[in-house]
């Protein structure tokens, strides 16, 4: 269920997947509405453009998830080329009370309900009734359903069923988290953006400092992390921008003095793929806000991408 990606030289990987040139949109009303309120993480990705660059091919190659490979066969099931008809990839894993973390993706794209709908019935293929939306049953334990006529919500059972009550107002969605919407404000300028919460921030920053996190007061300093925000573009080569957001600039300069030694240490005994990655990223801190910084050109990117670390970093 995690979203984020491990180890300090792992930011530039914290996607759940490959990227490409073009921008991926702000979240429109639909998706809004049929994302519950208590988030964890949202990640949006343009996902028509994904064999426009050499880079984004191999990263989605190294990066999709059995999950994403699951929903791309089920897509292909009901007639939709993924590669084709669908644009825009949103994924946001939510907390609920009794439920644990859940996580729903929505796919949309130039399809159609009418189209994909007859093609199901020609396969044999029926909804579920559900008192909130027909649930058609995809590969594994996964169902879908429209939101409108061409956006698909899917997921497990039990994650579905909240968000399409968050659409319908039975339960709160994001509209109603100050805090998401506030790091949303702006984004959608990257081929792939994210934002993430609190507790989602806390948990991104322990795993990308390691052992490094115990060089100060570890879990005041992460009581003092509001939440995060990233984007990537991969039109030329690869750069990828991470804002984690503080209470003051104190803690932002405190952060960034820990990933710096960190980055620091490794750098004395880096080599290969390390190394690249090391003296592609740069850290510093910016008012309340630490900033960090990976850009790479196409070839120094691909190695990384072929290096025993990323084979270890991104499992």
């Amino acid at each position: 269920m995690d979203l984020v990606r491990p180890r300090i030289l792992s930011l530039a990987c914290l996607l759940l997947c490959g990227s490409l040139p073009a921008a991926a949109a702000a979240l429109g009303t639909s998706t809004r509405s049929a994302i519950p309120s208590e988030v964890q993480q949202i990640i949006v990705v343009d996902y028509r453009a994904f064999n426009d660059s050499a880079s984004a091919r191999a990263l989605k190659e190294r990066m999709t998830t059995p999950r994403l490979r699951q929903f791309e066969a089920a897509l292909r099931r009901a007639g939709i080329v993924p590669e084709r008809e669908v644009e825009q990839l949103t994924f946001a894993s939510f907390r609920s009370k009794g439920q644990g973390l859940q996580m729903v993706g929505i796919a949309e794209g130039s399809f159609t309900r009418e189209a994909v709908v007859r093609r199901l019935r020609m396969k044999g293929i029926r909804p579920q009734k559900d008192r909130l939306a027909p649930l058609y049953p995809m590969e594994g334990s996964m169902v879908m359903t429209f939101l409108d006529d061409s956006a698909l919500l899917f997921g497990e059972p039990g994650a579905v069923r909240l968000a399409l009550e968050a659409r319908q107002g039975e339960i709160q969605s994001v509209n109603s988290n100050a805090q998401i919407s506030e790091l949303m404000n702006g984004m959608g300028e990257g081929a792939v953006w994210s934002v993430l919460d609190g507790a989602g921030t806390r948990n991104m920053v322990r795993s990308a400092l390691g052992e490094s996190s115990q060089l100060t007061n570890s879990e005041s300093l992460m009581k003092r992390l509001r939440g995060a925000r990233y984007t990537a573009d991969f039109s030329r080569g690869c750069e990828f921008n991470l804002d984690v957001i503080t209470s003051d600039s104190f803690t932002a300069a405190t952060l960034s003095s820990l990933f710096q030694a960190a980055m620091a240490v490794r750098k004395m005994s880096a080599k290969g793929g390390e190394k690249i990655a090391l003296e592609s990223l740069s850290v510093e801190s910016d008012g309340e806000k630490l900033k960090a910084n990976f850009r790479s050109d196409e070839e120094r990117f691909q190695a990384l991408l072929r290096s025993d670390l990323f084979a270890t970093i991104s499992k």
